[in-house]
């Protein structure tokens, strides 16, 4: 009697990635309501801070030429609030033991990492085209090949963050304090010197030298040359190659904890 030899099926890490990302996916589409209550602090933004700015800036600069500057700045805060929170998502499947059961799975480790940090893509670019379409009865002057550029670049960075949070979120796993202070700790630092909300010229001269090491610095430069109508600019280039560093990084790094992480 002939005994049949088993070989062993290598995972389609393609098919895994697409397996995973749709998985992820339709947990927002379940639940679409955390999506939209998400939209309520840039809103708040907006609707606050913006005409402060545009008071700051003098009465002859209408509202709409501020939220030209403004609303870029909005958006990235928006990537960045999301993206860099996600990983207490895995971080909560990981205490009810619902992420081992889906490491039982065939799918892949580094799968698993990529197609959780690409749905990241998905809510980012939806609120950030709500609240884009929202600011433009208010005299925000929309480009909309421009914007779709703008928007890939943010979705690009923002996989990169989602990774470093899963890999954070990996990495605090048995205490989950530590996730957000470190999150709270980067976060906001990172935001401020990125010249998000008012302009670093303006700021005294160890904060310019900083925000030259914030790679955030170069994504909002990108986004408010982009959402103003401009394509051949260097700080479009550097936005973009800053975009795609951190979520080659965010990857390596997420997929490294992954794999090499016992649960």
């Amino acid at each position: 009697m002939s005994t049949a030899t088993l070989t062993p099926v290598r995972p389609n890490v393609v098919t895994d990635i697409g397996a995973v990302w749709t998985r992820e996916t339709l947990t927002i589409l379940r639940d679409p309501f955390s999506l939209i209550f998400s939209l309520i602090q840039p809103l708040v933004f907006l609707g606050l801070f913006g005409p402060l700015l545009a008071g700051v800036a003098g009465e002859d600069i209408p509202f709409g030429t501020t939220l030209q500057f403004f609303l870029p700045g909005v958006v990235v805060m928006i990537t960045m609030f999301g993206t860099s929170m996600t990983g207490a998502n895995l971080q909560y499947e990981i205490m009810t033991g619902a992420f081992e059961r889906i490491l039982a799975t065939p799918l892949s480790r580094p799968a698993l990492m990529i197609g959780r940090a690409l749905k990241e893509l998905t809510p980012l670019v939806v609120q950030a085209a709500i609240i884009t379409l929202v600011a433009v009865p208010f005299g925000f002057e929309l480009f909309p090949a421009h914007i779709v550029v703008g928007l890939l670049i943010l979705g690009v960075f923002g996989v990169g963050v989602g990774a470093l949070s899963y890999a954070l979120a990996i990495a605090a796993r048995k205490t989950e304090w530590i996730f957000w202070a470190v999150q709270q700790s980067l976060l906001f630092p990172l935001l401020i010197l990125s010249g998000m909300m008012l302009p670093l010229e303006t700021g005294p001269e160890w904060m310019q030298i900083a925000s030259k090491f914030n790679p955030l610095t170069y994504i909002v430069d990108a986004e408010r040359t982009l959402f103003s109508g401009t394509f051949a600019d260097t700080d479009v280039l550097l936005g973009a190659v800053a975009a795609l560093v951190t979520a080659v990084v965010g990857l390596g790094v997420g997929v490294r904890a992954i794999t090499k992480s016992i649960f």
